[in-house]
């Protein structure tokens, strides 16, 4: 039989090199401490491969199974565990103290399809020169812009300064 590298995490066949091993059956019964020639002379015969699962034991555990069907199954597993995974993107809104309400609807309502959709929201008010200085026009800003929203969302992190900039992080409401 000749020596199949499929994959680096396990040895499989001749790569294993202990002279004794614990082995277990393709049925999952332990037959005990046996000759690793042994070992493969009973894989061979059964048209399996004989596959190191516990490196560090001593001895080392080794089963003889159909290696490439367990690497489909792993591999298996693995596509329907990305499948079920919910990526969450952080979608951002921008506006300045001195917004006018029909803008704010408008982003607001875009707001709001982004926290429908399980995004959250990163709302940000830019203050550009002296308007630093009137941070409460902001804070009241995004005070507003959270009640629009507070049906579909709720605040992850609160309005707070960094640098020139006040932001507001949203969540979409658990439903």
């Amino acid at each position: 039989m000749e020596v199949k590298i499929i994959s680096k995490e396990q040895l499989i066949n001749e790569e294993i090199r202990d002279k004794e091993i614990r082995l277990i059956d393709s049925n999952g019964e332990q037959l005990g401490i046996v000759p690793t020639k042994k070992a493969l002379e009973l894989a061979e015969s059964k048209q399996l491969d004989l596959v190191m699962i516990a490196e560090q034991a001593k001895p080392p555990v080794c089963k003889i199974m159909d290696y490439r069907k367990y690497l489909y199954e792993i591999s298996k597993k693995e596509k329907e565990a990305r499948k079920n995974q919910k990526v969450i993107n952080i979608k951002e809104i921008r506006f300045s103290p001195n917004i006018e309400e029909h803008d704010i609807s408008v982003k607001a309502k875009n707001a709001e399809k982004f926290l429908k959709d399980g995004d959250k929201v990163k709302v940000t008010v830019r203050f550009r020169g002296r308007e630093t200085d009137y941070s409460h026009i902001g804070q009241n800003l995004l005070k507003g812009f959270y009640e629009r929203l507070s049906s579909v969302g709720d605040i992850e992190k609160e309005a707070k300064m960094e640098g020139r900039n006040l932001i507001m992080i949203l969540k979409p409401k658990k439903s």
